[in-house]
């Protein structure tokens, strides 16, 4: 279902995150949960891989992760400092020490001048530390290319996260 590179990346975040004792939390909206099926297909991620929040609405985001209506109505959804707060939303709501938020324009409709088809934010947040920001073009190169390279950048960031 993942591709090799997928699956080599989540064996090597599972292996940090045991060597570190780290739990692991995701918030997920663009991709629908993908990282956390990718995370989940290998035997024994339980024991990291504390749970995995798909946030796709904005009342999911506000309900579950405590983001705030106005700053979603003032920002957008896909956004800076959405994808800051579902990720700090997703560590305190959870028992985990690491996590990543996803938030993003998979396509193909949705996208504006501002806000295109293929624009994709990340952020980590990690127990006492400070958020981390990123956000991706990946261009409009097709839903489920979008998702799936965006799930391939989230194992990239938890992976220097838990460093």
């Amino acid at each position: 279902m993942f591709s090799l590179e997928i699956e080599t990346n989540v064996r090597l975040l599972l292996d940090e995150a045991r060597e570190r004792s780290l739990r692991i939390v995701a918030a997920e909206s663009c991709t629908g949960g993908l990282l956390s099926a990718a995370i989940t297909s290998i035997s024994g991620s339980s024991d990291v891989f504390e749970r995995g929040l798909i946030t796709y609405s904005n009342r999911a985001k506000q309900d579950l992760l405590g983001v705030p209506g106005d700053l979603i109505a003032d920002y957008g959804a896909v956004s800076e400092p959405i994808a800051r707060m579902m990720a700090e939303g997703a560590l305190e709501n959870s028992n985990a020490h690491v996590a990543i938020a996803i938030t993003g324009v998979a396509g193909p409709g949705g996208g504006t001048d501002l806000k295109p088809v293929g624009l994709v934010h990340f952020a980590t947040a990690r127990s006492n530390q400070s958020v981390m920001h990123r956000a991706e073009r990946f261009g409009d190169i097709g839903r489920t290319e979008i998702q799936m390279a965006a799930v391939g950048v989230a194992l990239e960031l938890l992976r220097d996260r838990m460093r």
